[in-house]
């Protein structure tokens, strides 16, 4: 190769360099200024979206189960008894989370056990009345005692 045609190379690959440099500086800053009700929504979102990959993946163990030639008949019942029962959890889950939205937040998230309900919200302190509304929603849909429910607000 030319000794003119290695200096061409050399300096376009030094513009390069800087023109990636600026980018970097210029995309980490746009990233620093996200405000925080992204992080709040983000974090609502990606509990959703593990929430589901993980009950898809439930749902297929289930139906794995149910399809096996190797299954016995009580293996198969228990396994649609558990694919209609978190069937309905997730249609309780859905109903529950719109309606505490409906009363004004703007987002939400319900985990349920068989005996304990954990409700995380989007705000940054509740009041007494947003605290007795969340109650009154989770004991009517869910049949919940007070004892047993658990309200956490999410900043």
């Amino acid at each position: 190769m030319k000794k003119r045609t290695k200096i061409i190379i050399l300096a376009v690959m030094v513009v390069l360099l800087g023109v990636t440099g600026y980018l970097n500086v210029v995309l980490n800053n746009s990233v620093d200024e996200v405000p925080t009700q992204t992080t709040t929504t983000s974090y609502f979102a990606s509990y959703r979206q593990d929430r589901e990959s993980r009950r898809d993946q439930e749902l297929l163990y289930y139906q794995a189960i149910a399809e096996s030639p190797s299954s016995t008949a009580e293996a198969i019942a228990a396994a649609d008894q558990a694919r209609i029962d978190l069937i309905a959890q997730m249609d309780k889950e859905l109903v529950v989370e719109g309606l505490i939205k409906g009363i004004g937040f703007n987002d939400c998230v319900i985990t349920m056990s068989s005996t304990n309900v954990n409700v995380l919200v989007d705000a940054d302190v509740l009041n007494e009345t947003e605290v007795k509304q969340i109650v009154a929603i989770v004991q009517e849909q869910l049949g919940t005692e007070l004892e047993n429910i658990k309200i956490i607000p999410v900043e």
